[in-house]
């Protein structure tokens, strides 16, 4: 039997991404967010409230986006349960924050892949902004590809968010091939 949930979204799984921005004065800064996703292959929207994430992306127009992985749980965690405005959040989880070459705002070397974005679009929702961000180029550690290049997250193991039961969880394993497994009922 099926059970009404309400007006709650029940969606699996969720990225989570670490969202690099510099407050005016250059300070580095992180957030984690988990309510954002591709919008097209070269761009990307993420949703935040007032953050100090959100002025930093107004005023420099530019944040980078790097999925979390597995073993850097527990950084990422703290990016999001700290805030900005009271500490130095790049200082205090001791990983390393690079200029970008690409855009105003910080890489975290620690994390395998990043994608480095230039703002394109923001939108005003109930009193969150979703930033959409052109993605302007993509740095990647070479131990997550695969013989074709191309990433294998299987080596790369990010993170997602299952608001459920407010956990992390890795991506786990293959069950079927994308337009492939359909060709079944063809």
């Amino acid at each position: 039997m099926k059970k009404d949930l309400g007006s709650k979204g029940e969606l699996f799984p969720q990225s989570v991404f670490i969202v690099g921005s510099y407050r005016e004065d250059g300070t580095p800064n992180a957030m984690n967010v988990a309510w954002g996703g591709e919008c097209t292959r070269n761009q990307i929207a993420i949703n935040i409230g007032d953050h100090q994430t959100t002025d930093n992306i107004l005023a420099k127009g530019a944040f980078t986006v790097a999925p979390a992985d597995a073993a850097h749980v527990v950084e990422a965690d703290y990016f999001g349960i700290a805030t900005g405005r009271k500490v130095n959040k790049a200082d205090a989880s001791k990983l390393t924050f690079v200029k970008s070459e690409h855009v105003d705002a910080p890489v975290i070397e620690e994390f395998p892949l990043t994608m480095e974005c230039k703002v394109v679009a923001v939108q005003d929702w109930d009193g969150e902004k979703r930033f959409i961000g052109e993605i302007v180029n993509t740095r990647v550690d070479g131990e997550i590809l695969d013989e074709e290049g191309r990433v294998d997250f299987a080596k790369f193991q990010p993170i997602v968010y299952d608001s459920t039961r407010r956990i992390y969880r890795v991506v786990g394993d293959v069950v079927g091939g994308a337009w492939d497994a359909g060709k079944a009922l063809m």
